[in-house]
């Protein structure tokens, strides 16, 4: 069998144009090597929540397909979804008319700084929590629905943990207190 022009080009891949005896096998293994060499190079993941692009909900929609992270304050989980990135932020539980007891929002910024937020289009009464990178609530603030003015961070922080309001308090949870999870640095 005579190679193609274009294999003539390369002659390293003539062997791979020419029939064997191993049939099928030679080029599956190489493949499989391929695939396990970029496996084993890929960068580690930081958190357990997926990283995948979220396409922003239709407007007066709540946003309910963002990523989601276990949490843990003491013996309490806590399902939080994870807005990480700036039109997610800037919605956050905007439109949600219901939210179930154990889940919340981690608002995640790439830098610490004063956070200050509001409840714009924000229908449910909401506790948030300023968060260190430790995971140290370092201030809670009771918000109402559609309340358009600032509660902020007493101190710069990269997180910010929204809950049904009362939810901290009837768990005993307060400033100096400590949220868990992958996304924290051990204190």
């Amino acid at each position: 069998m005579r190679p193609s022009p274009s294999l003539s080009l390369f002659p390293s891949m003539r062997r791979l144009a020419r029939p064997s005896r191993t049939g099928i096998a030679a080029p599956l293994l190489f493949l499989a090597s391929v695939l396990l060499s970029s496996a084993l190079h890929s960068p580690p993941a930081r958190a357990q929540a997926s990283t995948t692009a979220t396409p922003a909900p239709a407007p007066g929609q709540p946003q309910l397909g963002l990523p989601r992270l276990a949490l843990r304050a003491g013996m309490y989980r806590i399902d939080a979804q994870l807005a990480s990135r700036p039109h997610e932020r800037q919605i956050g539980l905007m439109h949600r008319q219901q939210m179930p007891a154990h889940e919340g929002m981690l608002f995640a910024f790439a830098q610490p700084g004063v956070q200050c937020f509001w409840m714009k289009n924000t229908l449910l009464p909401l506790t948030a929590a300023f968060v260190a990178d430790d995971g140290r609530i370092v201030n809670l603030a009771d918000m109402q629905p559609l309340d358009e003015r600032s509660h902020c961070s007493s101190e710069p922080v990269r997180f910010v943990l929204e809950m049904h309001q009362g939810w901290f308090a009837a768990k005993g949870i307060q400033a100096g207190s400590y949220l868990t999870g992958t996304i924290f640095t051990a204190p």
